[in-house]
Order: structure tokens, then C-alpha cells, then sequence
């Protein structure tokens, strides 16, 4: 049972609303519990933003929006059967994106669970306490890799949606193959940081330049980051559709509050794009990547 402090934390209190200058407050989306956003560091205890916590906020506001309309459907569907919706948040950090979700959609709502994965043990343990602290008692923290939480009995075996803002590297690609597993409905990803197809492109370089004049796109060590990058999402976003998925990519936010911008929402309609798959297959063997085949984009 929740106690009353619990309560009054998760509701945000209008005593504490008041405490948030006109601007702030035009910032913040009504209903948004204040003590959530102190107890995050998005505001200062005396209730103000300043130019950081106002970047992170923006970012994870506007991805919520995105996610409440996958929310919204979802819980249709599930409130015919009377199971809530689950979500899982991998490299879930501070579970920002966890908290507020909770706080503007679960919390209202009798049924649900959000899975925060993160491998970071001190992140987890914070989390699983400010949980408690909140009263937001379906919100469970997992001290995992991605990997890992595919095959681990403290998560269900079907869940509805999976996150992954700022995965770095290939947790991006666990995340996906973790929502492959769990016959996730909807995928929301933000890639970060991509390095491996970079590393293949670069030791293959010589190669390249003496077979297509497409590698002079990766002949300099800030091409071959940034190539590798897009060639990985391509590669993602055509793994997707062979898998079943019907994908759309889309800007998070302005690239000036952030240069890792690329967000893809997947969404499951059970139709395997063999034309996808093709393009796939052809894109990795032109750019020498085909081992990935048997790794990163397995089919099935």
C-alpha cells in the first residue's frame, strides 16, 4: 500500500506546481509530477531549468509523444483482455524516459509495467529507489546488458513495446534482436555511437579503393565514422522490414540539441519483406559486411 508521502510525491502536489516560474511551467506538460523532475535533476530545487536539463527535457518530451500514440493503441487493444501494456527501456541510465512515461501515462492507469535495463549497478539501484520513493510500484529495474535480459526469467515473455534511446554500438542491435524474441508490437530506437560496421569499413579500406570509387565516402577517419553510421541504420531499418516490421525514420529532435537525431519506429505487422531482405543481403556484400549475416542480421 502506498503511504501518503508516496502519493503525494506521485502526484506532483499543486504546492509544488506553484513553486515553477511562468516559464518553466510553460515547458513542463500538465500533470507532470515537479517532485519527479527535482528528483531527476531536470529542476533545481527552487524549481528552475537550466540550458542542459532544458535540452534533456525537450528530447524526451518529444519522444514521449511519439510514444503515447503506440501507448494509446496498445492499451486498447489490452483493456479488451484487462492486461496493461509492457514496455522495456534498454540502456535505460537514469530512466528518465521510464519515469516520465510512468509519471504521464502508466501511473493513471490500473494496469502496465516498465522494465528499465541497464548494466550500470548504482543507476539500477537508484532507480529501484526512487521508484519507491514516488510510489511507482510497476517499475522494475534490471542490473543487465541487453543481452542478457532476452533470457532472463525476470521479464516476461511478451512485451508490447521496446525502447533504446542512446543504446551505443550494437545495443542498438540487441535491443532489436530482444524485441524480435518478444514479439514486440512497436520498436522506438535512437542509434548511438555506431562503431563496428566503421571498424570493418576501415580495415577493408584498401581493398575498397582499388575496387569502387564509393570508398572515397569512407577514405578519411571522419567519413568512415560517419558512412558506417548510416550504413548501420539502413542495414537496421531493412532488418526490420524483413522481419515483419513496417519502419519509419524521423528526426528525435533539432540538431542543435543533439547530433545523435535519428529515431526509427517500427511497428509490427507480421508481413516478412522478402524485397527487403534482398536489399539487405545485397547492401552487405557490396560493402564487405556478410559475416554480419550470421550476427547483427540474422534471418529467420
Amino acid at each position: 500500500m502506498k503511504t501518503k508521502k508516496a502519493n503525494r510525491h506521485a502526484a506532483g502536489g499543486s504546492g509544488a506546481a506553484a513553486q515553477v516560474s511562468g516559464l518553466e511551467a510553460s515547458e513542463i506538460r500538465p500533470g507532470q509530477s515537479i517532485e519527479l523532475l527535482k528528483e531527476l535533476h531536470i529542476l533545481t530545487r527552487e524549481g528552475r531549468l537550466n540550458q542542459d536539463s532544458r535540452r534533456k527535457l525537450k528530447q524526451v518530451y518529444h519522444l514521449f509523444q511519439f510514444i503515447e500514440k503506440l501507448l494509446l493503441e496498445l492499451s486498447d487493444q489490452a483493456g479488451q483482455s484487462g492486461r496493461g501494456v509492457t514496455l522495456a527501456d534498454h540502456g535505460a541510465g537514469k530512466s528518465y524516459l521510464g519515469f516520465i512515461l510512468y509519471d504521464l501515462f502508466f501511473k493513471a492507469r490500473q494496469a502496465g509495467r516498465i522494465y528499465g535495463v541497464e548494466t550500470r549497478p548504482e543507476l539500477v539501484q537508484k532507480a529501484h529507489e526512487l521508484a519507491v520513493k514516488l510510489g511507482f510500484d510497476r517499475m522494475s529495474f534490471l542490473n543487465l546488458s541487453v543481452a542478457e535480459s532476452a533470457q532472463s526469467d525476470q521479464l516476461p515473455t511478451q512485451i508490447d513495446i521496446v525502447t533504446a534511446l542512446h543504446a551505443c554500438d550494437t545495443a542498438t542491435d540487441d535491443a532489436i534482436a530482444f524485441g524480435l524474441q518478444k514479439h514486440a508490437k512497436f520498436m522506438v530506437l535512437v542509434p548511438c555511437c555506431q562503431a563496428e560496421v566503421a571498424r570493418v569499413l576501415s580495415q577493408y579500406k584498401a581493398l575498397s579503393l582499388s575496387r569502387t570509387p564509393l570508398a572515397e565516402l569512407w577514405r578519411h577517419p571522419l567519413h568512415t565514422r560517419e558512412i558506417g553510421s548510416q550504413i548501420t541504420n539502413v542495414l537496421r531499418c531493412l532488418y526490420l522490414e524483413a522481419s515483419g516490421y513496417q519502419v519509419t525514420v524521423t528526426e528525435l529532435v533539432g540538431w542543435e540539441h543533439s547530433m545523435k537525431n535519428e529515431l526509427i519506429i517500427a511497428r509490427y505487422t507480421g508481413q516478412k519483406n522478402n524485397a527487403a531482405a534482398q536489399r539487405m543481403r545485397d547492401l552487405l556484400q557490396e560493402f564487405g559486411l556478410t559475416n554480419l549475416l550470421e550476427t547483427r542480421f540474422k534471418l529467420q
